[in-house]
């Protein structure tokens, strides 16, 4: 009898998982405009790419699973004289990169990697390349040391055995540059072309986890440097000298990490100066205060307007100058970590010495596929209360965003809306010291949400977790068609005694609030049926625990949470470690390693007991197996697709926009796109 109920769970499960694959979510609207966009972190290639005589948009895109190189046609005639038209869907051209630069040689568009060109880019050909140095990366040990310091002082970050061995400290530099942007510039205006380089190296910044007591960062900044590989021989036939670090102002140039030089005659006196981006979200502007044929750059001043610097609203930015408009200087096109890409328009004018730009302006283009950021964060709920489910999603820079479903199967999608708060837009962030990773991620949120009516009074609130594990929940205080959202309040627990919290979060809770590990979901559900919302969520420890929620007094109270579910150690992509009957723990790591999980809670295999559906691979299904002694046990059956969408993480929900009783799945994925897989029950 037990073989054979083991036969039978293993002939359910493989059911389960035999649904085919995850197709990606499409707008199904025409006409619709939308935001361009790529997946997580656009390098953009500003050029004429189909050679008819309009600026078209490449861009360039590493990640997971949305890796690509696609091509944005500029619609042609009716969009003459737009500076910012809607562009055509993207087509992908061949794989996606990371440091891939646009450089202007006598007015034609060459595109390098890291000690190469891509000499067949304009024709698609994104494999025929040429090696034009003989190292990929210019910066070692001799270039990070200062005169006369041994390798053994080199700090490359905690645990780091490489100190006592220079080949190995060598090694670790190389893996720490996380920049390595070079660029055709002729630098001295000999007729020479040089080779720039632009360095982000992370050696002094570490990863994470060091924050003293005062929230104070201990370990350095990021760096970002510039190098010079100056040609002595001709452009068809170099003769490099060594790279050399510029300097403005006396000192090495020294932005925060992904440098993005562009060098350019911004300010139009006819010499090229320096403007440089950055990993957070500013530019520095490097004024040749020498000549064309002998720069010499003043220190570095942040590109402003009217007084206030100009900031992308998101972070790891990567700015290309072109003249975009035509019109006679040199503007900036620059992508960000969402994959969106913007214009930023050189007025032609000079304030106090710097060129003057306009605020940034993202482009756009035909909707095509469905997307909101980057590490998209879906809860589906039928938010404006007509009858369908609509998606709610967090994501990376913590906001929280509203796609309307107009209808249909499959629906029809309305453009992203980000919501508001108490009459401003929700933007949860870590600003210099809310992230374990360090102030490098002060403009991230990682915002992720249930929707559900926490506080019983007929109307879905929304309840969220992000960067900080500080849980908290948005009042609907508007009504069931038109929702409006008061400011967030601290999820509270009944704490016996002082609140517990994260062993590495440097600061305490306040009150009596809940702080759990950061990105992990807040799942609301009703779990033990006695008609109130309580909260699923991982511990501070990260065990998935059950906050049940009662009536006391007149007042809905939290309780601290039960370790009730088992199933051991499940690591991120599925290794398993414990035994099946140790309490469920979905993460062990610690600091930047802890928190992550998404899951949601749904009975997918139709035998009445709730699963779990967690991220991993793509989504990885929890069967619920059954309780016994207020325990409820959990098995992992494995992925639920074959293709892969987490390269981070992953972020699951269900659906029923067939209305047939069966819940499908939809998963936010790296990329910022959904992708939907019907539940094997399912009549599609």
């Amino acid at each position: 009898m037990r073989k054979m109920r083991a036969f039978l769970l293993l002939v359910v499960c493989s059911a389960v998982g035999a649904a085919g694959d995850f197709e990606l979510l499409r707008y199904n609207h025409p006409g619709l405009r939308v935001d361009l966009g790529v997946g997580l972190w656009a390098w953009p290639l500003p050029m004429d790419f189909d050679g008819d005589g309009d600026m078209d948009l490449v861009v360039s895109c590493p990640d997971k699973p949305h890796n690509g190189t696609y091509f944005f046609e500029n619609p042609g005639p009716s969009s003459v004289g737009e500076k910012t038209p809607a562009f055509k869907s993207a087509r992908r051209l061949g794989p996606g990169f990371s440091n891939i630069t646009l450089s202007w040689v006598e007015g034609r568009p060459r595109v390098l990697l890291p000690g190469e060109e891509i000499v067949g880019f304009l024709q698609g050909r994104l494999d025929q390349r040429r090696k034009i140095y003989p190292r990929s990366n210019v910066h070692t040990v001799e270039a990070v040391r200062a005169p006369g310091e041994n390798v053994s002082g080199l700090f490359v970050g905690k645990f780091d055995q490489s100190r006592k061995s220079p080949s190995r400290a060598k090694s670790r530099v190389a893996a720490r540059v996380r920049a390595n942007q070079w660029k055709w510039v002729d630098y001295d205006g000999d007729g020479a072309l040089d080779l720039a380089v632009g360095v982000g190296w992370w050696g002094d910044y570490g990863w994470d986890n060091a924050f003293n007591v005062r929230g104070q960062w201990t370990n350095g900044p990021l760096h970002g440097f510039v190098y010079l590989i100056r040609n002595r021989g001709s452009s068809a036939k170099p003769r490099y000298a060594e790279p050399v670090k510029l300097t403005a102002g006396g000192k090495p140039i020294d932005v925060f990490g992904m440098p993005s030089p562009n060098f350019a005659d911004f300010d139009g006196d006819g010499d090229l100066d320096l403007l440089c981006g950055e990993f957070i979200d500013g530019f520095t502007y490097f004024e040749n205060v020498g000549s064309r044929r002998a720069p010499q750059y003043a220190p570095g001043r942040r590109l402003a307007r009217e007084g206030k610097p100009i900031r992308m609203p998101l972070c790891m930015i990567v700015p290309a100058a072109v003249d975009w408009d035509r019109d006679g200087d040199v503007d900036l096109i620059v992508g960000q970590e969402d994959g969106r890409v913007a214009f930023l328009e050189n007025t032609g004018r000079t304030a106090n010495g710097m060129p003057v730009f306009r605020d940034p302006r993202f482009f756009k283009q035909e909707a095509d596929a469905v997307k909101f950021g980057a590490l998209a964060t879906p809860a589906c709920f039928d938010w404006d209360g007509d009858g369908d489910e609509d998606i709610l999603c967090g994501d990376t820079a913590g906001e929280i965003g509203f796609i309307e479903n107009l209808g249909g199967f499959p629906p029809r999608w309305a453009a992203p809306r980000r919501l508001r708060a108490g009459g401003k837009p929700i933007r949860i962030m870590a600003g210099p010291n809310g992230s374990i990773q360090g102030p490098a991620e002060a403009k991230w949120g990682y915002t992720v949400l249930s929707a559900a009516d926490w506080d019983h009074d007929g109307l879905p609130d929304i309840v969220a977790n992000s960067i900080w594990g500080r849980v908290v929940w948005f009042r609907n205080i508007g009504t069931r068609r038109r929702p409006k959202l008061a400011p967030p309040r601290p999820i509270q627990v009944e704490w016996p005694g002082r609140p517990p919290k994260p062993a590495w979060n440097w600061w305490n809770p306040v009150g009596e609030e809940l702080v759990t590990q950061w990105r992990t979901t807040p799942a609301v559900v009703d779990w033990n049926r006695d008609g109130i919302n309580d909260l699923v969520m991982l511990d501070h420890e990260g065990y998935l625990a059950f906050f049940r929620r009662v009536r006391r007094g007149g007042k809905l109270l939290l309780l601290p949470g039960e370790r009730i579910f088992r199933g051991g150690t499940i690591g991120r992509f599925g290794r398993i470690s414990g035994r099946k009957t140790d309490p469920l723990r979905l993460n062990d790591g610690a600091a930047g390693k802890s928190g992550r999980r998404k899951f949601c809670v749904v009975d997918w295999d139709g035998d009445g007991r709730r699963d779990l559906i967690v991220d991993g691979l793509n989504a990885d299904f929890l069967r619920n197996v059954g309780e016994r002694d207020g325990a409820v046990f959990f098995e992992r059956v494995g992925p639920l697709g074959k293709r892969r969408l987490a390269g981070h993480t992953s972020c699951p929900t269900t659906v029923d926009w067939n209305r047939d009783g069966a819940p499908d799945l939809l998963v936010g994925a790296e990329d910022g796109f959904f992708y939907y897989l019907p539940n094997p029950r399912s009549r599609r």
